[in-house]
């Protein structure tokens, strides 16, 4: 499991390196990084927010199906969870236009 984590985290970088091989902007002079790393996080915070949804869906269905009863306060705390896990992807891509503007 741990080779296969360190292989996906290469790719990743290895996918997202033509970022860094555009021309920089005219007259900027240097080399700007916030956008670069603006996607990056994107990218991130997007993975680990699918990473997070999965397992609340799971954890959820396990809970209504071992206790039918609480199906309701389970679902709603699943769609409030579900909401607030997207709004970190959502805050990211605000970000990402954000950098882009700047």
């Amino acid at each position: 499991m741990k080779r296969k984590l360190i292989y996906s985290a290469g790719m990743l970088m290895l996918l997202g390196s033509p970022i860094f091989a555009q021309t920089p902007a005219a007259g900027g002079g240097g080399t700007d990084l916030k956008l670069p790393f603006a996607y990056l996080a994107m990218g991130i915070a997007s993975g680990l927010c699918g990473l997070g949804q999965g397992k609340a869906v799971a954890s959820a269905a396990e809970g209504m199906a071992r206790n039918p009863g609480a199906a309701a306060p389970i679902r709603a705390a699943l769609i409030l969870g579900l909401v607030l896990i997207e709004s970190l992807a959502l805050y990211t891509l605000v970000i990402t236009f954000v950098a882009r503007q700047a």
